[in-house]
């Protein structure tokens, strides 16, 4: 898998991330196994979790894996923090003590002494960010933590973050894909601007770009589980189902899956290094690693463009 710097930065990484939001929950420890080898066999580096994906359950299962089945040295380590844990006063937020609170027990569940990369995982407006970005400080000249970024913030705040920041950030992660390209108006700038690396988050659409859902809700589906019916249906709209064939007709026309046309032309969108993708099982992680051997032709991505369009306007195009 072709490797890409992160941002500015001297880290490089594979140019898809394996995202571990479903690991303790629908995924089990066998299937996490084999997903994982199969993400480091292709060449993958990337691994992202974070401490409120399953209560910490996929902070403990990566961990495991790591001591276990896959060498430590051989992964870059990527998780997230932020999200309320437990009650009481350093439970969550962005607060300086939560933050180190739950760097401490982030370690602990991954079996590790250091984090490759740590993110923050939303803004905290009850928070000053001098504070917020004081823990990230400390976490870094400490050495437990290697490189930080941050997740979800609006343009504004990625802006006024990467300017306060005493330790660079050096990555974004952002929902982002042709169903979702609002990050194009001000956070794609404001990344491009302070050298920071984006992470798409949900690259296929919430799985609305693989095709499987325009002539129904498939009962394995994630659209069928209670957990994750809404999260899908956010994105069963009319302008949703135009793009979705769009990429259909363009990986008819290219002999590929709709998975590997729509995960191609995030990846190679301006200012990303990695889509962070997930996947039920091993099999649908293949599909995605397939892609790695598939580069849009550029009418097809000018196609896909047109129809995916976000509007811009005031101020973004500035005044005429």
């Amino acid at each position: 898998m072709e490797k890409r710097q992160l941002g500015r930065s001297g880290l490089r990484i594979s140019r898809m991330a394996l995202g571990t939001m479903t690991w303790g929950g629908d995924t089990d420890p066998d299937e996490a196994a084999s997903q994982l080898v199969a993400f480091v066999d292709a060449g993958g580096t990337l691994v992202d979790t974070a401490d409120l994906y399953a209560g910490g359950e996929a902070e403990r299962m990566l961990g495991e894996l790591l001591s276990d089945l896959v060498p430590r040295e051989d992964v870059v380590l990527a998780t997230k923090t932020v999200a309320r844990r437990a009650d009481g006063p350093f439970g969550g937020g962005a607060s300086r003590g939560a933050l180190l609170s739950a760097l401490e027990g982030s370690l602990q569940r991954l079996r590790t002494d250091h984090i490759d990369l740590w993110q923050l995982h939303a803004w905290d407006s009850c928070v000053p960010i001098e504070e917020t970005l004081s823990a990230l400080d400390y976490a870094v000249t400490s050495g437990k933590v290697r490189y930080v970024g941050v997740s979800n913030y609006a343009g504004w705040q990625l802006a006024t973050a990467a300017s306060l920041a005493t330790v660079p950030l050096v990555s974004g992660q952002f929902e982002y894909s042709l169903l979702e390209r609002g990050i194009e108006r001000e956070v794609v700038p404001a990344a491009a601007h302070h050298g920071i690396g984006v992470l798409p988050w949900a690259p296929l659409g919430r799985g609305v770009l693989t095709g499987k859902y325009r002539t129904g809700t498939p009962a394995d589906s994630r659209g069928a589980s209670a957990e994750y019916a809404g999260y899908v249906e956010h994105h069963r709209t009319e302008r949703a189902a135009r793009i979705v064939q769009a990429v259909v007709t363009a990986a008819e026309g290219l002999g590929t899956s709709p998975l590997a046309v729509a995960l191609a032309w995030v990846r190679d969108r301006p200012g990303v290094a990695a889509p962070v993708v997930g996947a039920r099982d091993t099999g649908q992680l293949t599909g995605s690693l397939a892609a790695e051997d598939l580069t849009l032709p550029p009418a097809i991505r000018s196609a896909l463009d047109d129809v995916s369009g976000v509007e811009f306007g005031y101020p973004e195009r500035g005044t005429r």
